[in-house]
Order: structure tokens, then C-alpha cells, then sequence
């Protein structure tokens, strides 16, 4: 501190020499490093008025270049003071200043501050929903020029720092984006990059990175790897005089403590934290925190006192059952035994002790079991599910959730419903399945809204908004449910208040009606004292065999998600027991905010500027610490819930509701529009989601109604799909015979639907399910044929953008050309009525598509054990079947059994059977039941029961279904955690009169050589054995050469082994084993197994190999520019069969492509091309190709940056040739205007640029646009090709539509298709599927 003030001193002297003698550079200068001593000392606002002199002088008397370390100065300051805003216009002028000046270092220090205001301004709102979008942009904008610079430094300074700081930063954001995988691996390569660079270990870029490690690590519940990325980060802050970073990391280290419940550890800590910060100025705020902390830790050591003293309570209850048993007394006290967990709950959730949650939750179950009370038993089942949930054990939550809800729905609780589906959303999302969180917490708001709980909706909103906003980046329907949101909160306000004045006014009611309100579950209690075994509180546990003995747990753990943005606008007394979120959400969410308010160092995000940590001042707390003592103060003035007594109080700069204790999730959801209370209402997504029928409850987002009906009931044309102005112009009106559909308009734009066709068909299922059931009877359902607008056809989509701003004044006439018979989906509606289960949308579109009804094809219909059922009723009453794929849904063992009953009961003991069960839940003892059933013996030949968890457990039922199942002619079992005992049983099932002809084994762990040549041994015994898939199976030399054994004496049509690391070696000898003698042609995967291009040169030299390839994969292997001519050759070659072709990753460049592309001229058999990820789009790289093969005497070499926007290109030229234009040259360093620039600034900058860059963008704009030229002719004489793939090769929007205009031209004209968004570049004619069938579901 003295070297600081003598610094300080000398500073302010040679400014005031500077100031007297009229020197305004060395003036300016000292100003800004006197501003930058007082910043370094947490001074903030001092430094800034020293800052602004700075910026006075510099702007009035100094060239505008000298302006640019001011501004960042400026920026740095206001950021550290929350003063986003003048913090923005600061920055923006540095990063316009430094492109202006072409200065690429200031650049990338403007970037980085820029990223950190906008996380920080994402960070402290719910609301500003492009910050985070920014936030990215400019720190990967600030990464990729810090490894630029690093790479070629202008000056003898080395970026290194600037380039660890920057996968910091990254990392940093991708945790607080609750991507904690993602956050690990960044940070952990920040690290390596130091161990590589040999930065020292005292360095404050390690610093950083060692305590976001340790955040991250906490939150993945990794203690030891948490503690020890604390303490290395705490001992280089120490050894480097960082107080705030050494206070900072002992408050993580206190919470780390907390977390396990080692209290005087935690204690120690952050007396140590509070002794450094107490030694640095300006930092109150972090003072007041620790102190908070201390406090809140010294709470949590009296409950678990608490605690202690209720398990003894409990263990006498349980002492005191054994004598009550068989008596009149055993019913009242079980019930004291369940009041006692309750309040054990409670206490243990409070403090985070899970393991301790989780026995109590399931001595809880027993009892309710014991109870025989189904209500209690499902909020057993919900707090087990939290456990789970919280010790990250998310398959074991989904499953105690999904038990919780089927108990609730057996009772008709909605509210519980409602509450474990939002549960099960949270878990979803905490998995990464984001859509089906979506889709669980749209299912919770229907629920919660059909059952009047705003409580309930506001949860659900909240968690649809955060998905909305932070997954899938939609700003518009973010924006809309936050004004849904906010409606809910100040309709719930405006009846809190008329509570209270009545409450005035009739002050002897308070007690009466308590436990029965209608948002009962959702009420909270306002204290320690006030939570026991009923929802009031009010009640003593005498009372406990009367009418309040069943109010659930679920009433006490409501607490768990109290919502602080709700509660700021709420009257005092109702601040504490208004919860908005779901029972998971315990006070641990609330934990995880006031880690926001100091202590991951999250905030400590660094620029290249040798500054070594950022302060965040935090924002004083308004809220009255007196009395909510124990509440977090998070980072504005919102009072959190009561529960939150002993919510840990730590540090950090987290926004509210920014995550969990224990979970990678915070708030999240999507809503359902509010419909009409008369209207028959249904749900249609874009991604074919569950479908509701007219026996569905209001609340989704397709409305159907029939307009005669209402109008006849309620005088209206039809039924509007929303009830709300806000909402009133999302959907689209489709009137088919006088019924109106609505469908989401939302769902129209960017690609929502795949096809017209599935629109199609989707408006036909839906408008089936509205006839009335005389008309159903037949199960004829309507062919689509026309949809028309104001008279003319609609073709495609086009309509819908071009109607964005008024399409709720759009109708849609859709006419019917004809009827088609579908027996089947009219038996699955019917069972769906009987059991009041709505039909799944995606199901019912399976079914209408499908051409002959004895095959059955339901993948991927998120179809569980439950839901599944009323399709095998329909099974049932439909008797034959001939195919049945079940893959890509959730279905276990008990859908198994049921099929095992199905088949038995079934008068069709003949005919083939396929059963396509991969990737589902099935384990081991589903293959039982297919042992099980004699009639399978002599029916079932394709069996694919691939990605399920089988282990070897299944290995004696395999065995049994290869000896007993005569006709199987297919078995796959990839990915099925299988070893090697259970091939070697497969090998030895197998005999000589087998069927078997196609087996797949790949991608499963631990196989051995021996087990794999045994296998081999039997099936070269095998007559008719022709298909082999041992794809992600290591191959060593002996069962290479044990393969090309196998190869010799079997006639091979089909061999997949990619991933299996063969080798160029490997991959020639055993391609020269295949064709050794007469051979049909071969479908060959050789993809990802290290081949050089020597193997291309190989097989093009070899003409017996070349003519009998059928399909070659050779995707992912380093065949690079060496092997292009050789494929070129091979594929111009007469004798070259080759009808598939996957050439993608092999690292061609875009020259190979073309050249690829242009040997197809004369090629009438390949059919299929695939070219995609050949571009180098990390790089500016040289494209080079020689027209002097055509004539030409020019050499052509194109400077290519495929990693930037055609749209980016400077000078008007540029907008004449984006039709063209692939990628950006880098002529200029102008951007298109961000969302927050102004225009105007934009065109001043482009009409400043010089004249000679102009001209060299046009002069490489002209040999792009001739590259393009090229390609597009070689495309179009390409004429046999039926599907190219030219994904993720870096060509902009408007190349890849002159690419498709190319491949439209000629044969093709007619047939032509194309799926092209963003990178995605698919090219071919009608039926052909593109990439939207799954790899694992191809047929060949």
C-alpha cells in the first residue's frame, strides 16, 4: 500500500508539471495513470474523475488514436460501478476507434470488455434477452484475435496472457449458461495451454482459471477436485499480493466447506476473507457479504442442531410403532413418524444435506406406504426425486419423478402433476435434452393453468422463458413470455392486495378456509417454527388425526423455488410464502444466488491489458437485512423466501435465478397460449410433438374448432387461439370444410416445419380428430390436396414469411382431394378415449404416412411404457402384424412383456416378423420375454435391439434366441455395454445351418481379440452370412488377419468398420482379401481408420477393386490434396462402379472439391456424393487450381476467409456479387452494425474507406464469384448424381442457392430438392431423405 500512495504521489506531481508547462499529451497521460492507481486500489470513483480529465484533454487538444486507451479506461471504471450503460458507449467507441485504426490489439481488449459488460448486464437481468447472445459474440470475437495475435504478434509483446484470459472468459460464460461439461473442458484447455506455453505458476491467468475450475468442479459436486483448484488459486493471489482474489478465493473455499457441512472450516474462511477485504478500500459491499455469509453459516449450525434433536424425536417415534402396532393407535402415530421426516426434510434440504435428504425421503415412503395414502406416498416420491436430483443422479430423479407424477394422475392431484413435470423438465435440462425440458415444462403450465395455480404457471413461464431464452436463443418468444410473466405477477399482486384489505376488514376470518385454498400447495411457511406436518403451520401435531392429516409434504417443500423477481412486487407480509417454482428448486437455487454476488471470480474477466482483476462493486442491497436476517441479498433489492434461513450466502456475481447448488439449471420453461374455455383445443409442433385431442385439456398451441358449433353456442366465427393482445397474432388459421385449425405462426418461420407435406399431414390428423365419432367410425381420414391464400396455391412457406407482420388476418383454404382408409390410427383413437389418454401427435402422423398397415413404424414418438398403451390395445383388436419399430422412444421392460402377451395371444403363428427396438430402455430381461414366446421362434428374422443398456446379463438370452429363432436373418446389438463374454456365447450359439446373414456388434466396450476371431470362425461356417458391422471396435493384427480369413471364404456384401483404427495397411489387405475372387459388388466403411492417401492410390491403380466397390466410405481419414487426383482418376475411370461416395472430413480443401465434382462429368453411376467439412474453416487458406487444364494460361490463387459473412465484404461491389460471394475477403476491418450500433455510424465508416481496398475487394470478389462459376458447372454436369452434400464448406446463403440453381438445371429440374440452413448444404431429388433420418435407422 505505501509503494502504492508513493506511486500515487509521484504521478499527481508530473501531472501538475505537465498541467502548468501546457504539455496536453503528458497532461492527458498522467491523468489516465493517476485514474488507473486509484482503479488498481478499488477507488472507482476517484479514478474516474481522473479518467474524465483524461478524456477532456485528449478529446479537445489530442489526435482521436490517443483517445483509445481512455476509452477503455473509461469503460473498465463504469463497468466496476454497474454503469452499464455509459460502461457500453465507452467500449463501442473503443472498438470503433481501434477497427478505425486498424489496431488489432485494441481490438481485441475492446472485444473483451465489451463480452464482460454484456455478461455482467445478462447476469444481473431476467429481461435483457440479447446480452447473452452479445456477451458471445464479443468474447469469441476477443478469442479468435487474441489467437490471431498470438500466432503473429505485430509488435515483441507476447499475446499468451491475452489468449488464456480469453478461454477464461469463455468458460466463465458457457457456467453461467449452466453448460458445466462445457464450461470443465474450455477451462481445462486454458490450462494446458499454460502447462504447454510454460507460464509461470504464480501467474494471474492460472489464478482465474484454478477458481472457475473450482466453481465449476462445486457445482459437479467434484469436492476434491474443487478444493484443490481453491486452494492453488488462493496461493498464487497470495504470493502475488492479489488481496480481493485471495479473499475472493477463500470465500469459495468457505463455501465449498459450507456445502459439506463442515461449518467451522467454512467459519475459518471467511474470517480469513474478511480480514483481506477489510484491508482494501471501496470494497464494502464484499465485507458486508462475508459477514452475511458468517452469519448465514452459524444459522445452518443451529439447524442441524435442530436436526439432531428431530432424528432423536423420530428414532423414539419409531421405538414407541413397535407397541402401537395392531392397535387403534398405530394410524396416528405413523402420522407423527411422517411429520417428523417432513420437518427432517425440510432441515436437510435447507442446509444441503442430500444423502441425509434422501434417507429421510425414503423412510418417508415407507411410511406412506404404510399409510396407504396415495397422496403422501407421491410427495415420498417427489422428495426422493429432488435427492437424486440434487446428488446429480439424474436417471434415478427421472425415474422417482415420473413415479410421483403417474401417483398424482392415479389421484387426479393436478397441482403435483403439474409441479413433477416441471421437475422432470429441470432434469431434462440439466441432462441437455432441452427440447424435451421444453416440452415437460409446457406440460406443467397446461396443467397448472387448467388448474387456476398461478403459483404453478408462473413457474412453469419462468422455467419456458429461461429455455426459450438461454437454449434456443428465440428473443421473440422469450420477450412474449416475459410479458406473460409480468401479467401473472401483477394479476397475483392486484388479488394479494384485495386479500390483505379484506383480512382489514374481517380480521376473525384469517383462520378459517386455510388449508383449503386453492393454491394451497404453493403456500409457504414463514418460519422454522411455522413448518410442520400441515401446510398452515397452525396447527400442532395433537391435531394430526384429524382433517388436516393428509396435507401433503409437498405444502412445506413449496419453498424450494421462491422466485425474487415475484416477491419484490409483492405486499410485505405475503413476500415470504409466495413461491412461483417447482418443488426441486429447494433453497439451493437460492444458494447459488448469492454465490453470484462475489465469489467465483466470474466476474474477474480479464482484457489485454496487464490489469490483473476486475472488481465488482456490488449493488448495494435496499432490502432490510433486519428483517429477513438470514436471506441471500443478491445482486439487486429482492427479498428471497424464508427457506432460504440457511440458504448459503456466498459469493459471486450471478444473476437471480442464475443456478442451483447442485444443478447445471436455473429457471426455465415455454408456454402454452391461453385458449378460450369453450374451445377444443390441441398441441401441434414443428418437431411433430404430442398432439391433444378434443378430450385434452385448453392451454396449447394448435386450436381447433368447428365454426357451425360455436356459432350456434357462442355467436363467434370461430374460436381465437389466445386470449391475450399479446398473443392474439401467433397463429395461422387453416379452414378445412367449415372446422378452423390454428396452428403457431412462430412454427413457419426458420424452417419449423420440414415439408408442406408434413403440414399436410398434420392438418389432416388433426382435422380427423374433430369429426364427430359417427364420421370416425370408418376411420377414413382426408387427403390433402390444395392450400390456397386470397386464391392463389401455396407451394411452400413463403406465405408465412411474407406475412409475418398481419398472418393472424391470413386464413388458409385447404381443400381435400379424396379419403384413404386407416384402420389402425382410428383403433388407437378409440383406445385413447377409453383410457383418457390424449393421442400423440407424432404417432397419429406415423400412422397416416405409413402404406400398409401390417407395418408398424412408431420411432421416435417419445412414446414410455404408460403412453404406449393404448397402441398396443389397438394392436390387439388389429391382430397381424409384419413390422414393428418401436426405436428412439422411452420404453423399458414393461412394454416387452406386453408385447410378449400380444404375440402370444395372436392368432398369426406365420409370416416374417422385423422388431426394431433400438435405442429405447430395454434391458436384459426383455430378451427374455422374447424366449418366452414360442410363436417368435418360427416368425422373428430381423431383430435390432441396438442402444439399449443389454450388458452381458443378456448374453444366455441372445444365446437362446440364435439357437431357438430359425429364420433370423439380422441381429444387431451395437451399443449395448456388452463384452466379450457375450460374443463368445453368440459364437457359440452359431451352427452351421444358421440363417443368419447380418450381425452388428460395433461400438461396445471391452471385446477381446480372441472372442472377435472366434466369432469369425463361426461365421465363415455360415452359408449364407453376407453383412458385418464392427464400426468403434479396436482391431488388432490378428483379427485383421483373421478378417481377411473370413473375407476370403465369405461372400461379403456389406462390411462397416469404421473407427476400428485399421489402417492404411490394414484397410489394403483387407480390401485386396475381399476381391480375391469372384465377388458381388461391396458396401465398404473404412471411415475414420487412418488411411493416407496412399490407399486411394492404390485402389485406383487396381481395376478389380475399383469395379467391384458398391458404396466407399472413407469420411474422416487424411486423404487431403495428395489423394484428390487419384479419386478424380478413379472416378472418371469407365470401370469404377461406385454408386455411394462419403468423402467427408478428408481435408480436400475446396480446390479438391471442385476437382472431385468436375471428374463426375462423364460418371453415370455415382448416385450419392458426399463432400461436406472440407474446408478449412478455422483459417485463411489459398485455394489453387489450374485452368490451364481447360485452355487457359491464367493461375488463379483466391485468398479465402471462410470463417467470416460474405456480408462483411467493404464497397458497393460487394452487394452486387453476394449472389456469388462464398466468403469474405478481409479488405477492410468494417462489420455489419451490431443490433446496439447505430446506422448511421455504419455508413459513415463505409464511406471513409480507401479507394485501393475497394478495388482489391472487387478484384478478389470477381475470383470467388469465378470459383463459384466453376462449381455450379460442374454441378450441373454432374447429371447422374441424386444427392451431394456440401455442408459446413464455409459457402454463404446466397452461394448455396446458385449451387442449387445449378443442381436444378437439366435432368434433375423437375425433381430437384435442397435443405439448406445455415452451414447445412443438401442437394437432391425427391425421395431421397437428407440428413433427417437417423444413421442408425438407414435402410439400405
Amino acid at each position: 500500500m505505501a509503494r502504492d500512495e508513493l506511486q500515487l504521489s509521484a504521478a499527481k506531481r508530473a501531472y501538475r508539471n505537465a498541467e502548468s508547462e501546457g504539455n496536453r499529451r503528458e497532461e492527458a497521460r498522467w491523468a489516465n495513470v493517476i485514474g488507473d492507481i486509484l482503479k488498481n486500489k478499488g477507488e472507482y470513483r476517484k479514478a474516474l474523475r481522473w479518467l474524465r480529465i483524461d478524456y477532456e484533454v485528449s478529446n479537445k487538444y489530442l489526435p482521436e488514436k490517443q483517445l483509445l486507451p481512455t476509452c477503455q479506461s473509461l469503460g473498465e471504471v463504469y463497468l466496476r460501478l454497474e454503469m452499464f450503460e455509459e460502461a457500453l458507449i465507452y467500449q463501442k467507441k473503443h472498438l470503433e476507434l481501434a477497427k478505425d485504426t486498424n489496431d488489432l490489439i485494441e481490438q481485441q481488449r475492446a472485444s473483451t470488455q465489451l463480452g464482460r459488460t454484456y455478461h455482467e448486464i445478462f447476469l444481473k437481468s431476467d429481461v435483457d434477452h440479447s446480452a447473452a447472445r452479445n456477451a458471445k459474440k464479443y468474447f469469441k470475437s476477443a478469442m479468435k484475435l487474441a489467437h490471431v495475435l498470438k500466432e503473429n504478434p505485430p509488435t515483441n509483446k507476447s499475446f499468451l496472457k491475452e489468449y488464456i484470459d480469453a478461454h477464461n472468459n469463455i468458460g466463465m460464460l458457457e457456467m453461467d449458461l449452466d453448460n458445466l461439461e462445457a464450461a470443465e473442458e474450455i477451462l481445462n484447455k486454458g490450462l494446458e495451454i499454460c502447462n504447454e506455453e510454460e507460464v509461470v505458476e504464480n501467474d494471474d491467468g492460472r489464478s482465474r482459471l484454478h477458481n472457475n475450475l473450482g466453481s465449476v468442479y462445486m457445482e459437479l459436486r467434484k469436492w476434491d477436485k474443487a478444493k484443490k483448484h481453491i486452494k492453488k488459486d488462493i496461493a498464487i493471489c497470495n504470493a502475488i499480493g492479489h488481496h480481493q482474489g485471495e479473499a475472493k478465493g477463500y470465500i469459495n473455499l468457505g463455501e465449498l466447506h459450507y456445502r459439506v457441512q463442515k461449518y467451522e472450516e467454512a467459519i475459518l474462511c471467511y474470517r480469513k476473507a474478511l480480514d483481506l477485504a477489510k484491508s482494501m478500500e471501496d470494497e464494502d459491499a464484499l465485507v458486508d457479504q462475508i459477514e452475511q455469509n458468517i452469519y448465514t453459516v452459524k444459522e445452518a449450525m443451529k439447524v442441524t442442531d435442530e436436526m439432531k434433536k428431530e432424528e432423536q424425536n423420530l428414532k423414539k417415534l419409531s421405538r414407541k410403532m413397535v407397541t402401537a402396532r395392531g392397535t387403534p393407535g398405530e394410524r396416528k402415530c405413523l402420522l407423527q413418524q411422517n411429520a417428523s421426516l417432513d420437518r427432517l426434510i425440510e432441515k436437510s434440504s435447507m442446509i444441503f444435506a442430500w444423502l441425509k435428504h434422501r434417507e429421510f425421503a425414503k423412510s418417508k415412503k415407507r411410511v406412506a406406504s404404510e399409510l396407504c395414502d396415495k397422496e403422501k406416498l407421491s410427495d415420498a416420491f417427489l422428495v426422493i426425486g429432488e435427492s437424486y436430483q440434487k446428488l446429480r443422479d439424474y436417471k434415478k430423479a427421472i425415474k422417482w419423478y415420473t413415479k410421483s407424477w403417474e401417483g398424482y394422475k392415479s389421484i387426479g392431484n393436478r397441482e403435483g402433476q403439474a409441479l413433477a413435470k416441471i421437475n422432470i423438465g429441470d432434469v431434462l435440462d440439466c441432462t441437455g435434452d432441452w427440447k424435451g425440458a421444453l416440452d415437460a415444462f409446457e406440460e406443467g403450465y397446461r396443467i397448472g393453468t387448467e388448474a387456476k395455480l398461478p403459483s404453478v404457471q408462473l413457474s412453469a413461464l419462468e422455467n419456458m422463458h429461461y429455455s426459450h431464452m438461454i437454449r434456443f436463443d428465440n428473443v421473440i418468444e422469450a420477450r412474449r413470455l416475459q410479458l406473460e410473466i409480468d401479467n401473472l405477477k401483477e394479476s397475483r399482486r392486484r388479488e394479494l392486495e384485495a386479500q390483505n384489505m379484506k383480512g382489514e376488514c374481517c380480521s376473525e376470518t384469517d383462520t378459517e378456509g386455510n388449508d383449503h385454498s386453492s393454491d394451497s400447495r404453493t403456500r409457504l411457511c414463514n418460519s422454522r417454527e411455522m413448518c410442520s406436518s400441515n401446510s398452515s403451520g397452525s396447527k400442532s401435531l395433537a391435531s394430526a388425526e384429524e382433517a388436516n392429516d393428509d396435507v401433503p409434504l409437498i405444502s412445506l417443500l413449496r419453498s424450494s423455488k421462491t422466485s425474487p423477481k415475484l416477491k419484490e412486487d409483492l405486499p410485505d407480509q405475503e413476500k415470504i410464502d409466495k413461491p412461483t417454482k417447482a418443488l426441486v428448486r429447494t433453497s439451493s437455487e437460492l444458494t447459488s444466488n448469492h454465490q453470484t454476488i462475489i465469489g467465483r471470480k466470474r466476474v474477474r474477466v480479464i482484457i489485454s491489458d496487464d490489469e490483473d482483476e476486475v472488481h465488482n462493486q456490488l449493488e448495494s442491497s435496499k432490502g432490510s437485512l433486519l428483517e429477513y436476517p438470514v436471506e441471500a441479498v443478491a445482486t439487486s433489492n429482492k427479498i428471497k423466501h424464508q427457506h432460504d434461513l440457511v440458504s448459503h450466502k456466498v459469493q459471486d456475481v450471478y444473476a437471480s435465478g442464475s443456478k442451483f447448488e447442485e444443478s447445471s439449471c436455473s429457471y426455465k420453461s415455454i408456454s402454452p397460449k391461453a385458449v378460450a374455455s369453450y374451445s377444443k383445443s390441441y398441441r401441434s409442433f414443428s418437431t411433430e410433438k404430442d398432439l391433444m385431442s378434443d378430450f385434452a385439456a385448453s392451454g396449447s398451441k394448435c386450436n381447433v374448432d368447428n365454426s357451425e358449433e360455436i356459432q350456434h353456442k357462442h355467436s363467434a366465427t370461430h374460436v381465437k387461439s389466445h386470449t391475450t393482445d399479446s398473443n392474439k397474432d401467433q397463429s395461422v388459421t387453416f379452414e378445412i370444410d367449415n372446422i378452423r385449425i390454428h396452428i403457431e405462426a412462430a412454427l413457419f418461420h426458420g424452417g419449423g416445419k420440414s415439408s408442406m407435406e408434413s403440414l399436410k399431414v398434420e392438418l389432416a390428423c388433426l382435422y380427423y380428430l374433430q369429426l364427430p365419432p359417427e364420421k370416425r367410425s370408418k376411420g377414413l381420414l382426408p387427403i390433402i390436396q390444395h392450400m390456397k391464400c386470397d386464391g392463389r396455391e401455396q407451394e411452400n412457406f413463403e406465405i408465412f414469411e411474407g406475412r409475418k407482420d398481419h398472418l393472424e388476418k391470413t386464413v388458409i383454404e385447404v381443400s381435400i382431394n379424396g379419403w384413404v382408409q386407416k384402420r389402425l390410427m382410428k383403433l388407437y383413437i378409440d383406445c385413447c378415449e377409453e383410457l383418457c389418454e390424449k393421442p400423440n401427435i407424432r404417432l397419429l402422423k406415423r400412422l397416416y404416412i405409413s402404406e400398409v398397415e401390417d407395418e408398424v413404424n412408431v420411432s421416435d414418438c417419445e412414446l414410455q411404457d404408460i403412453s404406449i398403451t393404448p397402441l398396443l390395445d389397438a394392436l390387439h383388436i388389429h391382430k397381424t402384424i409384419a413390422v414393428l419399430d418401436f426405436s428412439h422412444n422411452l420404453l423399458g421392460n414393461g412394454t416387452m412383456e406386453k408385447l410378449k402377451q400380444f404375440f402370444t395371444s395372436s392368432s398369426q403363428s406365420y409370416g416374417a416378423l422385423t422388431l426394431d427396438l433400438h435405442c429405447n430402455r430395454f434391458g436384459p430381461t426383455a430378451l427374455f420375454q422374447i424366449c418366452e414366446c414360442p410363436v417368435l421362434f418360427t416368425r422373428l428374422e430381423i431383430l435390432n435391439i441396438s442402444g439399449n443398456r443389454l450388458t452381458d446379463a443378456c448374453g444366455s438370452y441372445l444365446s437362446t434366441i440364435l439357437k431357438n429363432c430359425k429364420v433370423l436373418f439380422s441381429l444387431n446389438i451395437e451399443r449395448c455395454c456388452i463384452t466379450s463374454r457375450t460374443i463368445q456365447k453368440i459364437a457359440d450359439a452359431l451352427s452351421a445351418g444358421s440363417a443368419l446373414s447380418q450381425l452388428s456388434i460395433g461400438y461396445n466396450n471391452h471385446i477381446s481379440g480372441n472372442a472377435v476371431i472366434n466369432l469369425f470362425a463361426k461365421l465363415s461356417t455360415l452359408k449364407s452370412f453376407a453383412e458385418l458391422n464392427m464400426s468403434g471396435l479396436m482391431l488388432n493384427k490378428l483379427v485383421v488377419n483373421s478378417l481377411c480369413q473370413l473375407a476370403k471364404t465369405s461372400s461379403l456384401s456389406r462390411l462397416m468398420l469404421g473407427g476400428t483404427g485399421l489402417g492404411t495397411e490394414g484397410a489394403l489387405q483387407l480390401t485386396e482379401s475381399l476381391f480375391c475372387g469372384f465377388q458381388e459388388p461391396t458396401k465398404l466403411d473404412l471411415s475414420y481408420c487412418g488411411l493416407t492417401p496412399l490407399y486411394i492410390h492404390k485402389l485406383n491403380s487396381n481395376v478389380t477393386l475399383m469395379s467391384a466397390i458398391l458404396e466407399l466410405n472413407v469420411g474422416g481419414n487424411p486423404i487431403m490434396q495428395e489423394g484428390t487426383s487419384a479419386l478424380a482418376s478413379l472416378l472418371t475411370n469407365p470401370q469404377c462402379c461406385l454408386k455411394v461416395l462419403v468423402l467427408n472430413k478428408c481435408q480436400l480443401g475446396l480446390a479438391g472439391v471442385l476437382q472431385i465434382i468436375q471428374a463426375l462429368a462423364d460418371n453415370n453411376h455415382l448416385e450419392e456424393l458426399n463432400l461436406a467439412d472440407n474446408a478449412d474453416m478455422g483459417k485463411n487458406f489459398a485455394l489453387t487450381h489450374d485452368p490451364m487444364a481447360k485452355g487457359s494460361s491464367e493461375f488463379i490463387q483466391l485468398e479465402l476467409d471462410v470463417a467470416k459473412p460474405a456480408s462483411e465484404v467493404c464497397g458497393e461491389e460487394v452487394e452486387k456479387h453476394q449472389g456469388l460471394c462464398a466468403m469474405n475477403t478481409e479488405c477492410t476491418n468494417l462489420e455489419v452494425a451490431d443490433s446496439e450500433d447505430d446506422e448511421m455510424k455504419v455508413e459513415a465508416a463505409r464511406s471513409a474507406v480507401d479507394n485501393s481496398c475497394s478495388s482489391s475487394c472487387q478484384r478478389k470478389l470477381s475470383l470467388e464469384s469465378q470459383f463459384i462459376l466453376e462449381l455450379s458447372t460442374a454441378i450441373s454436369m454432374a447429371k447422374g448424381l441424386l444427392f451431394l452434400d456440401l455442408s459446413n464448406n464455409g459457402f454463404s446463403a446466397q452461394a448455396s442457392e446458385a449451387l442449387y440453381t445449378a443442381w436444378s438445371s437439366g435432368p434433375r429440374s423437375i425433381l430437384a430438392c435442397r435443405h439448406i440452413k445455415n452451414q447445412i448444404v443438401h442437394l437432391s431429388v425427391e425421395g431421397i431423405n437428407c440428413c433427417r433420418v437417423k444413421p442408425c435407422c438407414s435402410k439400405d
